[in-house]
């Protein structure tokens, strides 16, 4: 009898798994579960996967748990489900319902935070979708250490991720953040689920974002807008007219930016502020927008601009708490930015994208012909836009201004 290689010595078998060729593995579609909001159906890739594993994090009091509530229980009129607290009572839950005005009597609830009796009650009911809020509640007791720990969160995710594989469950993991807006506990815990669902905005805020930072079975960085009313979570199908509702064309240091998130343009206002500084280091201060990419930004509109702003306080704001992380928004804000130190307005019905390079060069952007009819939509008239983003053929209603560097948007803003 052969003996085992020495790499397989000390195992008790060896996997009779079948090694096969990617072309002969077999192509099943993926059926998705409605779940009953299409602003959450698009963040999710069109749908909610069976057997998939949804990690949602977010400030605390910015909806996580009121819009998994409001989901639960559109998705129990059709499915079984099991909505496991292991931060509120259940009398917490059922108020919170009560208040929300939503259907409570199919939607099954349990209060429980360790993870081998929370396992035996998803076995025993079997159902289709689990939430767990949240896993930072979540312990085993095999481990000492307390929950929340690193190792008791590692492992309990490790168990829930296993069993919605084997089971074809769909789970939800409610995940705290820290101070510094980054999830609570392991950065493994990123890894072992198949998306992360992020909510942005101020809670004073009444818009609520949610973005997908990953995801196996669908398009990264989507974007869902829901607006908080006193009834919970009200998805916003129309998210740019929301934005640009107390929009005004004559106000100095303020542009329009047409941005692509996930798979849709979305049209948002960029403002900015330059006020004369009395500090040895005027400030910059950017929201919803990086800051390093600021401080770039008007370095280079002084290097190949002439327009200096070193004696100047830069306050950048992006409307509506959304958090723009793509280069298109290079070209509006430098415009905010002009506006404001000129205290003269922008052109009217104006709409603007474009990555301004090291060499005051203005780059193309993705799907440029889709953000310009957006804007036609919206009743915008004139784009400032690369030339290499310029479309071969007229869009009715649209004057296009195609430009390759910073000095000529400089020039159109003085004509």
């Amino acid at each position: 009898m052969q003996s085992k290689p020495a790499a397989l010595r000390g195992y008790a078998g060896v996997s009779d798994t079948k090694i096969q060729t990617l072309a002969e593995v077999e192509l099943a579609e993926i059926s998705r579960l409605d779940t009953a909001s299409e602003e959450f159906n698009r963040v999710l890739g069109g749908g909610l996967v069976p057997g998939s594993v949804v990690l949602v994090g977010g400030d605390p009091g910015i909806g996580k748990s009121t819009l998994l509530l409001q989901v639960m229980t559109s998705l129990s009129q059709n499915y079984t489900t099991l909505y496991i607290t292991g931060e509120e009572s259940l009398q917490q839950v059922a108020l919170r319902a009560k208040r929300l005005e939503v259907p409570s009597d199919t939607l099954k609830i349990v209060a429980e935070t360790q993870i081998e009796k929370i396992t035996q009650f998803i076995l025993e009911h079997k159902p289709a979708i689990v939430v767990i809020d949240s896993i930072q509640t979540i312990y085993t007791a095999e481990l000492q250490a307390a929950p929340g720990n690193v190792s008791q969160v590692r492992e309990s995710t490790a168990a829930l991720v296993r069993l919605a594989k084997q089971q074809g469950i769909a789970i939800f993991l409610v995940g705290h953040v820290t101070k510094e807006g980054a999830l609570a506990g392991p950065r493994v815990l990123e890894h072992m689920v198949d998306t992360v669902l992020y909510f942005e905005g101020d809670s004073n805020n009444r818009f609520r974002v949610v973005r997908a930072t990953k995801n196996r079975f669908g398009a990264v960085n989507e974007l869902g807008v829901f607006a908080m009313t006193d009834r919970g979570l009200k998805e916003v199908s129309n998210p740019s007219a929301i934005f640009l509702g107390h929009y005004q064309t004559n106000i100095p240091g303020s542009s329009i930016l047409v941005s692509w998130e996930g798979s849709r343009p979305l049209l948002i206002e960029v403002q900015a502020l330059v006020d004369e500084s009395h500090l040895s280091n005027p400030r910059r201060v950017a929201v919803g927008l990086d800051y390093n990419r600021l401080a770039m930004l008007l370095a280079i509109l002084h290097r190949h601009g002439g327009v200096a702003t070193y004696n100047q306080d830069v306050f950048v704001n992006v409307v509506g708490g959304v958090k723009i992380a793509e280069t298109s928004a290079d070209l509006p804000c430098l415009l905010a930015v002009i506006s404001s130190l000129r205290n003269k307005p922008l052109p009217e019905k104006l709409i603007a994208f474009g990555e301004v390079g090291l060499a005051g060069e203005i780059r193309p952007v993705q799907s440029g012909q889709d953000r310009l009819k957006d804007a036609v939509k919206h009743g915008f008239e004139r784009a400032l836009i690369p030339k290499a983003n310029a479309p071969k053929n007229k869009i009715p209603g649209l004057e296009i201004i195609a430009i390759d560097n910073l000095q000529q948007a400089l020039q159109f803003l003085r004509e």
